[in-house]
C-alpha cells in the first residue's frame, strides 16, 4: 500500500449525501438518543472496510470508535460528537432535518457538527478507494451526549484502542474557508450561583422592607468591579496564542474587546431571578454567574478572591462554586503546526492559531495527557435557526482531514529528530 494519498478523491456528491442522511437522524440532546446514527456509522465504516467497536455508556447512547485493520493502533484519532442542541421546528423556514439548497445544506448539526461527521467518513473512503495507508496510524471516535457536557465519554472512546492515541482533532467548527483556524487552548471557567435574602414589604411601601433583588444585583456591580481588578499573568505559551486569538474575533466583536478577552475574567450573568409579585418586596433572589478564565490561569486564587468578596456583602451567600481550568497546546506542539498546515492547504488561506472563548472535549483530553485541537470548516451558524454549511466548507474540511496524517507523522519524525 502507498503511503499518501491523493486528495482530490473525496467525492463530493458523496459527501453531500452522507451529510443529509446525517442530518435526518434526530438526534436533539436532551433526550440524545444516537442508537440509529450508530448503526449508520457502523454500516458505513465496516462497508469502507474498518473495524469497528461500540461503547455502551447508556443505553441509548452509544458511542463507536474505528480503525484499519492490520495497521497499528491509531496514533491520531478524528473525533466528533453525534448529538445536537434542540430546534423549534416552526422557527425555521428550512427542514430542521436536512435540506439542500444548491449548494448550501441546512439542518440542526449542518455545522455543529455533523458536517465535520460526514467529512470524517468521507476520509475513511479515501484511504481505502485509494489503497492508501495514513502515515500516521488514523482512528475515529464518535460520542455521545457531548451538548449536555458527558466529558467522559471521549475519554472513554479513546480507552477503547489498544493504546491511548497521543493526538485528537475534534471536528468542532473553527473557521470558515476564508478566515481558518485551529483552536489549541481553551478556556477555565467558575460557575457561580449566588443567593440573597431580605425583607418581605408591601410594594407601596418599599422602605419598609428590604429588597432582595436589589441587594443581589447591586453585589454582583460590585462583583464585577472587583474581578476587573484581576490581570492575568500568562504562560508564554499562552501569550502567543493572544495575537491570533485577537485578531480572529476582531471582526465579530471589535479590535478593542477582543485584544482584551483574554487579559481579565469575562462576567456574564446568565440567571437571575426572584420575588413573588409585582407590588410585593422581595424576601429573596438568586443568581447564576458564568466566569471565564483564560487557558494557564489557576482558578482556586480567584475563587478565594469571590469568597472573600462575598463575605463582606451582608444578606448574600454562595449557593455553590464550581471550576475547571483551561487547557493549551504550546503553539509549535507536532498537531497544531500539522493541523495549521493541513487547514492551509485545503483553503489556501491563513490560518489562525487561536485560543477558543469556551471549552469542550479538547480540555477533557488534554488534562489526560492527550494532545487535543478543535478543527473543521463550516458556516458560523452553530446552534441557529436554518443552520447551514456549504459544498465547500465540507470539502475543505475532508481534505484537510486526509492530509493531516502526513502531515502530522512529518511534524513528529521533525521534532523527534530535533531531540
Amino acid at each position: 500500500m502507498t503511503q499518501t494519498h491523493p486528495p482530490d478523491a473525496i467525492n463530493r456528491d458523496r459527501l453531500v449525501e452522507t451529510l443529509l442522511e446525517l442530518l435526518a437522524f434526530d438526534t436533539q440532546n436532551p433526550p440524545g438518543e444516537t442508537v440509529a446514527i450508530v448503526d449508520y456509522f457502523e454500516a458505513q465504516l465496516q462497508a469502507a472496510g474498518l473495524k469497528t467497536q461500540r461503547l455502551i455508556c447508556a443505553e441509548q447512547k452509544p458511542n463507536l470508535v474505528a480503525w484499519f485493520p492490520g495497521e497499528p493502533a491509531p496514533d491520531l484519532v478524528l473525533q466528533g460528537h453525534l448529538d445536537t442542541v434542540p430546534f423549534d421546528r416552526e422557527a425555521w423556514s428550512t427542514d430542521p432535518l436536512g435540506e439542500r439548497d444548491g449548494r448550501t445544506i441546512y439542518g440542526r448539526g449542518a455545522t455543529d457538527m455533523k458536517g465535520a461527521l460526514a467529512a470524517m467518513v468521507e476520509v475513511a473512503r479515501v484511504y481505502t478507494e485509494t489503497d492508501s495507508t495514513p502515515t500516521a496510524p488514523l482512528g475515529f471516535a464518535f460520542v455521545s451526549d457531548e451538548e449536555v457536557a458527558n466529558k467522559n465519554a471521549a475519554v472513554a472512546a479513546l480507552d477503547r484502542f489498544d493504546e491511548r492515541p497521543s493526538a485528537c482533532v475534534i471536528g468542532e467548527q473553527t473557521g470558515t474557508p476564508e478566515r481558518p483556524s485551529v483552536a489549541a487552548a481553551d478556556r477555565g471557567n467558575i460557575w457561580l450561583r449566588l443567593e440573597a435574602t431580605g425583607t418581605a414589604a408591601h410594594g407601596s411601601r418599599p422602605p419598609a422592607g428590604d429588597n432582595a433583588i436589589d441587594r443581589l444585583y447591586d453585589t454582583i456591580d460590585r462583583l464585577r468591579e472587583e474581578l476587573r481588578g484581576v490581570e492575568f499573568d500568562l504562560p508564554a505559551e499562552v501569550k502567543e496564542l493572544l495575537p491570533d486569538t485577537a485578531a480572529y474575533y476582531a471582526p465579530a466583536m471589535g479590535e478593542k474587546t477582543a485584544g482584551e478577552l483574554f487579559h481579565r475574567p469575562t462576567i456574564n450573568l446568565g440567571t437571575f431571578g426572584g420575588g413573588e409579585a409585582i407590588n410585593s418586596v422581595p424576601a429573596s433572589a438568586r443568581a447564576a454567574l458564568d466566569i471565564r478564565l483564560t487557558a494557564g490561569v489557576t482558578a482556586p486564587p480567584i475563587c478565594d478572591r469571590i469568597r472573600s468578596f462575598l463575605a463582606e456583602e451582608a444578606g448574600v451567600a454562595i449557593d455553590s462554586i464550581r471550576w475547571t481550568e483551561g487547557t493549551y497546546e504550546r503553539p509549535d506542539a507536532p498537531l497544531v503546526a500539522a493541523s495549521v498546515e493541513a487547514a492551509s492547504e485545503a483553503t489556501g488561506n491563513r490560518v489562525f492559531r487561536r485560543s477558543a472563548t469556551g471549552g469542550g472535549d479538547a480540555k477533557t483530553l488534554r488534562n489526560e495527557g492527550i494532545s487535543a485541537v478543535e478543527f473543521a470548516i463550516g458556516a458560523d451558524t452553530a446552534h441557529s435557526v436554518d443552520e447551514w454549511t456549504s459544498i465547500d466548507e465540507l470539502a475543505a474540511t475532508a481534505t484537510a482531514y486526509t492530509v493531516l496524517p502526513t502531515i502530522l507523522a512529518a511534524q513528529q519524525r521533525d521534532g523527534a529528530d530535533d531531540s
